[in-house]
């Protein structure tokens, strides 16, 4: 693939998606204003040796993962999925439009997770100010990330992660295969 940049114009962060087509969730595209998509970070231990001149860190495992997105405005039925159980009312879908600068095609990323609204934070009403309502999705047990990399094609997986199944994949590498057969943890197909 020649050498590009990719930006991200456009976006849309679905609430409450069932993945049927009669109840697709609740759409935020006019009232989205950023969406920021879980950050991925390893938690690492420093290990200072005896024996060295040189401290070094150690990872130890990756820490939980988090999603925020801001609306302008009230959202009554974004705002009553808060702290709710049912499964339906913590899936999230964002698709974003990515401009290939060199090329100018429109592609497609998209994100995919289960989780819980685990924050409704009202920002401060001001006069002549857009008021806004910052949510954070927290408790984040599946996620995935696809991005379309030629017009026409599906999206390529980037990352894949679910808890329940164990299963953890980034470029298409399985990451938890060594883990899952050394512990004897059932595979499970997602």
């Amino acid at each position: 693939m020649p050498a590009s940049i990719f930006t991200l114009e456009s976006f849309n962060v679905i609430c409450g998606d069932t993945g049927d087509a009669a109840s697709p969730g609740i759409s935020t595209h006019l009232e989205v204003t950023n969406v920021k998509l879980p950050g991925l970070e390893l938690n690492m231990v420093d290990h200072t040796p005896g024996g060295a001149p040189v401290q070094i860190e150690v990872p130890m495992f990756e820490n939980k993962l988090e999603s925020t997105f801001t609306l302008a405005g009230w959202n009554p039925a974004v705002m009553s999925m808060f702290a709710q159980w049912a499964r339906a009312l913590n899936r999230f879908t964002v698709y974003g439009l990515v401009r290939d600068r060199r090329s100018g095609n429109a592609l497609q990323v998209m994100a995919l997770y289960e989780g819980q609204l685990g924050r409704a934070n009202a920002q401060d009403a001001r006069k002549n100010d857009l008021f806004q309502v910052e949510y954070a999705i927290k408790s984040i047990v599946h996620y995935e990330l696809y991005m379309q990399e030629v017009v026409g094609a599906e999206p390529t997986e980037i990352m894949f992660w679910d808890f329940f199944t164990s299963t953890r994949r980034m470029g298409g590498v399985d990451l938890n295969a060594e883990m899952n057969t050394i512990l004897a943890i059932p595979v499970v197909t997602v």
